[in-house]
């Protein structure tokens, strides 16, 4: 019997880092979660609470991998958060802190799990946003760890190939908390709905497996189409 493919996926307590997790656990995969928090009791996964900006638990987290699932198939790197804040408010900490979980955190990762990812022929897939092109005001350090992760990837893909793929999925507007969406929301998208987590899911599924064979270096923008409405105000 086929021992079963691993993937990690970071930040993947809940959003879209758990949609992934589920996901890939309903297609077989042996799924190992890093986050600080513990996932919903009912996810098939094993969970390991890391912060992936810190060096030395990155490093702990794929000795575990290596030690106990023995091989990695698919690294998705979703861990991220977002501060709003001024321009001439935010403190070099802040900025450091965004960089380090968004951006930083893909290099430590995928530095840490070259050999095995190598060794399986795996996949990485890295989640950036729609503001790695476009912005709302105070979102500055957001902004720039999207961008940069975008670049990281194909960077990435041309470094780690033809072992590893690697490829970027840059979701919109998914709503994963707070309350639902009004219908102007859904409308002003040109699919006519919000995005959900499970739509960035199934992508990344198709992204870690074997029907994307000849996909890699690639940015999925998986917003509704926004990004391709020309909007003028009224």
């Amino acid at each position: 019997m086929a021992q079963a493919k691993v993937a990690l996926v970071t930040g993947g307590a809940k959003g879209i880092g758990l949609a992934v997790a589920r996901r890939l656990a309903r297609e077989d995969w042996r799924v190992v979660v890093a986050d600080p928090a513990a996932p919903p009791p009912d996810l098939a996964a094993r969970h390991v609470a890391a912060d992936v900006a810190d060096e030395a638990q990155v490093d702990a987290l794929l000795a575990g991998i290596a030690a106990q699932e023995g091989r990695l198939d698919a690294l998705v790197s979703n861990a991220g958060f977002m501060l709003r804040k001024p321009l001439r408010d935010l403190t070099l900490g802040e900025w450091n802190r965004v960089i380090g979980a968004n951006l930083t955190a893909t290099f430590l990762l995928v530095r840490a799990a070259e050999a095995m990812l190598r060794a399986a022929r795996g996949a990485v897939v890295t989640i950036a946003s729609t503001r790695a092109r476009q912005s709302e005001a105070d979102t500055e350090s957001y902004s720039a760890s999207k961008g940069g992760l975008v670049a990281l990837t194909h960077a990435l893909s041309v470094s780690l190939g033809p072992e590893v793929r690697v490829n970027c999925v840059s979701p919109g507007w998914i709503h994963t908390r707070g309350d639902a969406p009004r219908p102007e929301d859904h409308a002003q998208h040109p699919a006519g709905r919000v995005g959900r987590p499970e739509d960035i899911a199934a992508l990344v599924a198709w992204l870690v497996g074997p029907e994307s064979g000849f996909v890699t270096g690639a940015e999925f923008v998986s917003d509704g189409g926004m990004t391709r409405k020309m909007i003028y105000a009224a």
